[in-house]
């Protein structure tokens, strides 16, 4: 039997690559005996990772200013460089690489003696008396210690990562996520202190409810690693579609407080790999100066943070705050220091991140929160479940969105869910962005919804005899109370709601017989067979609630199944943008098509005269196309046109994209624009305020990125999309009929 030709290995792809590396790095680092566990190995790893980004950055920048013919001033000198001292694998090792990285004065990479690596990144300035990359790199490396003892071992960790580009784009987006996984990991470190990292859809979430714009400062005064910065600096980075608009964004948007020098260097790093190229990080303490002293001056437009809890500030840090709103609460502090930098005259908004305790306490708890209340306008309360935050508390938490145009009036409640199946989040199984989706939706809407309710805010302050503050319960209990979704197999459930509808045809097959008896007393069948059609609609209505959500959750498992591993493309590569121009003839009419918002599908407007058409411009839409209704994109105006709709005409206001059918098809790709990501994805490229002034762009539509998997993987989805179409309109009829079956009742009984 002839021998199997040995088959080639695939290459390993950039993802594979750059975690081997990281890996690779810290398997080298548990040999040095310098270093106990991850706490000191990552900072090694990240300072090299630095290092090794800033010469990369660097060349760019000299290779801009090279071809626009402009003289370059580099941020570190030769011979502090990366490509001096570290690029050659084998450059200096051992005791002379310690001592060239640690000692004062040193013997350098080019023999000559001077200040050692840290002691010069250290002293850097910024030029001109002002802030430039210089100034991060110095005050980065102020906190920085080389904890490694082998040099040789540290040599190893350096030729490691010189493999790292981080000036090729596919490099710097993978290992963006591999640095987030980073990130990650240091979490575990941090519940010491009262800090717990915020989830990534939460921080999403937050940072596109308050939706700050180009013009405005964004602070979180207790930054961490960096994400809400990050995300707010993603958010802004949308709008700059300006040289100018670019430039303010770089310089003076974005600001923060972290006096931990760990998630300092990982802010910066975070900041630096994500565009930001001189982050403004302040690395002290933000309660360290008197309330009283912060003026307009200090004041910002957006404030985003999830501040440290249940940890403590010494005595020095509780005189920064007046007698009767001193508390050992670290939230409470932050939340009063959150108010105070907050712009006056309703310019300024928040989102904060409180433990539950924060809602209830009384005390000086209570006397913050009527300060809250009178003086600002908090208007949504968002109460997460237990696990959001998992493994490192299961405290529950609550995202407190207000601002200076205050006072409050009512507070709208969003109660979120605990997962489908599930009593609570967890680290094997956490928040997923697609779990946001119906807050989303509610919160552009403020729709009924079982999950949502209203309170008076000035009511919740309670005082005493003498007129002070006694309590302010912020901890309103959901008088929806909404039962738990049902964790049954889909299998289970279609048994059930068979049965359902055999017990709910044989009481109105009861009901006909009963009509024709003869009644002892007219008036007793009557109410016999209205309880009995009671009943009826009962079992079915829970019949139907349980399959639709059941139906909605198996859609979404099996998207989510298939973008998985899908790569992305931008959709003017995906489905263009097609405009069909109709020559107006004034006898003529025209028949308007609508699109319905939070992806409720078309519907037909009144034909329209060609007379009454005036300047408007009209564009023919054909059946199939992708529509988006450019002034409500943001809020789900997103549908694909029926064989019903073919030949009818939309205005200017609609764009109008055909999927390139080698790639994509349509409803795919509606149903992406509608989840959670798709629906931010649009939020971000709609800029303005609300309503008719957050207009979807052109260039904005083209540039989103969408999942694109094999063509055959999406027509399966398609196909379930239509199975789930026909199974909501065959309950939707039958629920018509019974709908109609009490009042026909009434008048068969009544009608005479």
């Amino acid at each position: 039997m002839a021998r199997q030709p040995k088959k080639i290995a695939a290459p390993p792809t950039t993802a594979q690559r750059l975690d081997a590396i990281v890996k690779s790095a810290r398997k080298i680092m548990r040999k040095d005996k310098g270093l106990n566990g991850d706490l000191d190995r990552l900072p090694v790893l990240t300072w090299v990772m630095f290092l090794k980004f800033l010469d990369d950055l660097e060349r760019v920048h000299e290779d801009e200013a090279e071809l626009a013919g402009a003289q370059f001033h580099p941020a570190i000198e030769a011979p502090y460089r990366w490509r001096d001292w570290a690029a050659d694998k084998d450059g200096i090792t051992g005791p002379d690489l310690l001592s060239f990285i640690n000692a004062d004065e040193a013997t350098r990479p080019d023999d000559t003696s001077g200040p050692g690596l840290f002691a010069y990144l250290r002293g850097l300035r910024g030029q001109n008396g002002g802030r430039d990359r210089r100034d991060v790199i110095a005050t980065v490396f102020r906190g920085i210690q080389n904890r490694m003892e082998s040099g040789y071992l540290l040599r190893d960790v350096v030729n490691l990562v010189n493999g790292i580009h981080f000036d090729s784009s596919e490099e710097m987006h993978t290992l963006g996520r591999l640095y987030e996984t980073l990130l990650r990991e240091m979490r575990d470190v941090a519940g010491d202190s009262g800090e717990f990292y915020t989830p990534r859809p939460v921080v999403r979430f937050m940072v596109d409810r308050v939706n700050p714009r180009i013009c405005e400062k964004v602070l979180d005064p207790a930054c961490g690693t960096g994400g809400f910065l990050t995300e707010a600096y993603a958010h802004m980075a949308a709008q700059a579609d300006t040289v100018e608009k670019r430039a303010q964004l770089q310089n003076g948007a974005l600001h923060g407080v972290e006096a931990k020098p760990l998630p300092y260097l990982l802010a910066q790093m975070n900041l630096l790999l994500h565009g930001l190229e001189a982050p403004d990080i302040d690395p002290g303490n933000a309660l360290r100066f008197r309330l009283a002293d912060i003026g307009e001056r200090e004041r910002v437009e957006v404030i985003l943070s999830n501040p440290p809890f249940g940890g403590e500030e010494e005595a020095g840090i509780l005189s920064n705050f007046p007698n009767e709103r001193r508390t050992a609460e670290t939230a409470l502090l932050f939340l009063q220091l959150i108010m105070r930098r907050l712009k006056r005259g309703g310019k300024g908004r928040a989102a904060v991140v409180v433990p539950h305790g924060v809602l209830f306490g009384d005390g000086v708890a209570a006397r913050i929160k009527a300060d809250l209340l009178e003086r600002f306008n908090l208007h949504t309360i968002v109460r997460l479940p237990e696990g959001v935050f998992a493994p490192y508390t299961d405290i529950a938490t609550n995202l407190l969105f207000f601002d200076t145009s205050g006072p409050t009036g009512e507070i709208c409640y969003w109660e979120q869910p605990a997962p489908q199946g599930r009593r609570k989040y967890s680290k094997t199984a956490p928040l997923q962005t697609a779990d946001l989706a119906d807050l989303i939706a509610w919160w552009n809407a403020r729709s009924d919804d079982a999950r949502a309710w209203k309170v008076c805010g000035p009511a919740l302050i309670e005082r005493d005899e003498a007129g002070e503050v006694r309590a302010v319960n912020l901890d309103q209990k959901n008088p929806n109370a909404k039962e738990a979704e049902d964790p049954r197999a889909p299998g289970e459930i279609v048994m059930a709601a068979l049965a359902n509808e055999r017990r709910s045809a044989e009481i109105l097959n009861r009901i006909t017989q009963d009509s024709q008896r003869s009644p002892a007393s007219e008036q007793e069948i009557i109410e016999h067979q209205l309880e009995q059609v009671a009943k009826a609609v009962a079992i079915h209505s829970a019949a139907t609630a349980s399959s639709e959500a059941q139906i909605a959750a198996t859609l979404r498992a099996a998207f989510a199944r298939i973008i998985a591993d899908a790569p992305y493309a931008r959709m003017g590569d995906v489905a263009p943008l097609v405009r069909r121009p109709v020559t107006i003839v004034p006898e003529a009419t025209y028949r308007e098509l609508g699109v319905r918002s939070f992806g409720r599908g078309t519907f037909h407007k009144p034909e329209l005269p060609g007379i009454e058409v005036g300047s408007k411009k009209l564009f023919t839409i054909e059946a199939n196309d992708l529509l988006f209704n450019i002034v409500f994109a943001w809020e789900g105006a997103v549908a694909v046109a029926a064989p019903q709709d073919d030949g009818r005409v939309g205005s200017h206001r609609f764009l109008t994209c055909v999927p390139d059918p080698a790639r994509a098809t349509a409803d795919f790709l509606r149903y992406w624009f509608l989840t959670a990501d798709g629906m931010l994805a649009l939020g971000r490229a709609s800029p303005g305020g609300a309503g008719r002034n957050r207009t979807l762009g052109i260039k904005a539509l083209k540039a989103i990125t969408v999942p694109v998997p094999p063509l055959d993987a999406q027509h399966w989805f398609d196909r379930l999309q239509a199975k789930a179409r026909a199974a909501h309109a065959t309950q939707a009829g039958t629920a018509a009929e019974i709908d109609a079956l009490v009042p026909a009742m009434v008048h068969e009984a009544f009608g005479g």
